[in-house]
């Protein structure tokens, strides 16, 4: 399988802060070593506090399917499921 790289942008319900305790809580982050799923960047938005971006790398497919079967989980952070885009890249 190709290593890919997954930018996931989405709008939040909560204050930045709030949201990335979330995702940088000691759960989330055994959820991802669990799943090999390694974070390279998150941030907001600096024209739309309510917009984020994450970009995740794992073997393709992993991220995008681990974000599918986590929705309760990531709905929790204050991460709005439905807005979600997500674009994938593989390097070749």
């Amino acid at each position: 399988m190709a290593l890919e790289t997954t930018v996931f942008t989405f709008k939040i319900s909560v204050p930045f802060a709030d949201w990335a305790k979330g995702f940088d809580s000691p759960e989330v982050v055994a959820m991802h070593e669990t799943n090999a799923i390694k974070p390279l960047y998150r941030g907001i938005s600096k024209d739309d506090h309510e917009s984020v971006v994450v970009i995740h790398q794992a073997e393709e497919g992993v991220a995008k399917a681990f974000f599918e079967a986590s929705r309760e989980a990531v709905e929790a952070t204050g991460h709005i499921y439905d807005s979600t885009v997500i674009t994938s890249y593989l390097a070749s």
